[in-house]
Parts: structure tokens; sequence; C-alpha cells
């Protein structure tokens, strides 16, 4: 056992080491993969956007560090058995048909070693698993509930306020660059007037739900995704190791309006996050909050 775990640990090294070196490449090929840790899509970017939790970091190397390897040399394999075999059993070659029906050796290979393969993915793939769906003691606990076409965040354990989450048109987004806001901290179709907040390195758990419709909470760079489901109570979990500020989309079909449900969380220091909370209380206890968004107000943003 602790063999084996000292092997999967070099296996992890090892991965991370091989991952960092294509991303270094590409990044030579392609610049806007460099821009990847902006927390959001960039123009021909390639791969996963940057990580910024532990489930995302094992997320990118199980994908990239080591089922793509073994995914290579399975190709590979294949394609040159098939190139062999065009080339040794050509017409050319074998004027007269082989009679041969079967080779035992071969059946039990290929039905051993795929069914072996398959196993050693699984292990990491389970362990994966777990630890997405087993969520540890929580710092911090937000409700998240869907609905057309907007998010709503409650925060239980601060207060208990509430507030409604819309993506923002270009005006507003205009408006808000205006007044000294980075352009990158409000892309279009992704800024919204009130972001999640939430303190770095702390555990944060997401209760996920809907009011009308089957919805999805999604934030890549967390490795997080969970349906919002009508009357069922989802939940996931994710603890950012930087501050900055990363986006997220509702990623199920839920209507015309479907594209236009960005998720924004800014993460921050725990003395930034205490006094948001402070400000919050105020803000959206003598605020009303909208119940609804017009048509047309959305496309406008498009």
């Amino acid at each position: 056992m602790r063999l084996a775990m000292r092997n999967g640990a070099s296996a992890v090294k090892g991965g991370a080491v091989a991952l960092a070196a294509v991303a270094a490449l590409v990044a030579v090929l392609d610049p806007a993969f460099a821009q990847q840790g902006l927390g959001q899509p960039v123009p021909r970017g390639i791969g996963f956007q940057e990580s910024v939790t532990p489930i995302m970091d094992f997320i990118e190397w199980f994908h990239n560090g080591f089922l793509l390897p073994i995914i290579t040399v399975i190709c590979i394999l294949v394609a040159g058995l098939l190139g062999w075999c065009l080339y040794r059993f050509s017409e050319k070659r074998n004027p007269v048909p082989s009679k041969t029906t079967h080779h035992v050796g071969i059946e039990v290979a290929w039905t051993v070693i795929p069914v072996l393969i398959l196993i050693v993915i699984a292990i990491p793939s389970f362990r994966l698993l777990y630890q997405q769906q087993v969520i540890p003691r929580a710092d911090l606990t937000i409700k998240a509930t869907a609905s057309t076409w907007k998010w709503s965040y409650d925060y239980p354990d601060h207060g208990n306020f509430s507030f409604v989450s819309i993506m923002q048109t270009d005006a507003e987004r205009a408006e808000r660059i205006a007044r000294g806001t980075p352009a990158r901290e409000v892309p279009r179709l992704l800024a919204v007037d009130n972001e999640i907040v939430v303190p770095v390195n702390k555990v944060v758990r997401v209760q996920v739900t809907a009011s009308d419709v089957i919805h999805a909470f999604a934030v890549p760079s967390f490795g997080i995704k969970v349906d919002a489901v009508p009357g069922r109570l989802n939940e996931t979990w994710f603890r950012a190791t930087r501050e900055g500020i990363y986006f997220g989309q509702c990623s199920e079909l839920c209507g015309k309006d479907h594209a236009f449900m960005p998720i924004a969380v800014r993460v921050v220091s725990e003395q930034a996050f205490a006094a948001w909370v402070e400000d919050a209380k105020k803000r959206f206890a003598s605020t009303p909050q909208p119940t609804q968004v017009a048509a047309n107000e959305i496309t406008q943003a498009r």
C-alpha cells in the first residue's frame, strides 16, 4: 500500500512537471494561453482556465498529465499496428489468403490489457469523484438560487442577507470602466452587477437550487459544476487559493436567455471580506431586490 502511495505521488509530480512543460510550449505557440489566469475564457485560448482550487489542480493533472499520455500511447500503438497489418498482410505479400481463424494469446491480450488500463484510470477517477462529492467542514455557506435568467445568492452565516445578480449591459460595463474598474474585470457577457464575494483559502460550501426550470452552476477555474434543480438542494464546494475575480455561467440549457446567466466570484482577503459583509448587510437590507428581469434588458447586452 505504501509503495502504491509513493508511486501515485511520483506519478502526480511527474504529471505536473509534464503539464508545466506542455503549458510553457503552448504559451510560446499561442500567447492567449498564457492569459488563461484571468479566470475567464480568452480568444484562441486552449485547455482549461488556470486552476485556483485543489480540486481543479487534480482535474488538470488527471486530464493533461494522466489521461492524455495514456490516450496518446494507445492511439500511436493502434495506428502502428494498423499500418503494420496493411503492409505485412497486403494482397501483394500474401497472394494465398491465410486460413487462420484466431489466436488465443492475442484474444486474451486484447481483453486483459484494456481491462487493466481501465482499472488504472478508475483509481484516480474515483478519488477525484470522492473529493468532489464529500464536502469538508465549511468556513462559509452560500445558497445559489437560479431563475430565468438570473442568480440569487444568500449568505446565511453572515446576517442572512441576500441579493440578485444580473448580467450587465454594454452601457453599464462602460460606466464601470469609466469609473476606474479594470476592463478585464468586466468582460462582455460575463460581468454582473452584484458579484459573489468569498475569502481566500476558506472552504466555501455552495448550496444550489432553482425556482423554475433546471439550470447549472459552473465556475471552470474552480472545477465545479452542479445542476440547479427545482425542489432539490444540491451541493458543491471550493477553496480558492488566490485572490481575483473568476467567472462562470449557467451550463444547462434553460431557455432563450440561457447564454446570459453569468456567474462572477470575487476572492478577497479575510479583512476585505469582513468589510464587504458589513457593507452588504446595510446595502442589501435597504435595497429592494428585483424579482424578474425584462427580456429586453438582457437582449440589450448581446
